[in-house]
């Protein structure tokens, strides 16, 4: 009986340890989903775009219905054009839900005036994938209905 007793209590620590490093690896991602943003926000393309892992997978309906492989400089190009089109666009972010080590997903409303005064609010989840601390994949989701 005590080493039944020993043994479940091992086994608790072992739990225990696991479950510590998954939410410090969580709270780390979604510190860096919150800097992404601000540097959004800040349209510092290069700072975000250095975030990236130097070729990330996107999954972006701006870029096509497949997956993409995409540089820094390319992402930094992309928003540059997006800022070119909204110059005063930012995202708001309503929500995040981290996911496991790896994931983070979230939940934000992107909004922007054309310099012509049209206005957008496009509500958007994406889900991040890291990997040593930096972002290896970004899948973008939203109604782009018409768009095309």
């Amino acid at each position: 009986m005590k080493k039944v007793s020993g043994l479940f209590f091992v086994m608790w620590i072992f739990i225990s340890c696991n479950n510590q490093k998954s939410t410090t690896m969580s709270n780390d991602n979604e510190a860096l989903v919150k800097q992404y943003f601000e540097h959004f926000n800040n349209h510092d393309w290069k700072k975000m775009a250095e975030m990236y892992t130097p070729t990330a997978e996107f999954k972006d309906p701006s870029l096509g219905s497949g997956l993409v492989k995409q540089t820094t400089a390319q992402v930094i190009e992309k928003y540059s054009g997006l800022q070119q089109a909204f110059p005063d666009v930012r995202d708001e972010i309503v929500k995040m839900y981290p996911s496991g080590d790896q994931h983070v997903i979230v939940e934000f409303v992107s909004k922007g005036t054309a310099p012509d005064s049209t206005t957008f609010e496009l509500p958007i989840c994406t889900i991040f994938t890291f990997q040593d601390g930096k972002i290896s994949g970004d899948y973008t989701y939203y109604d782009n209905f018409g768009e095309e």
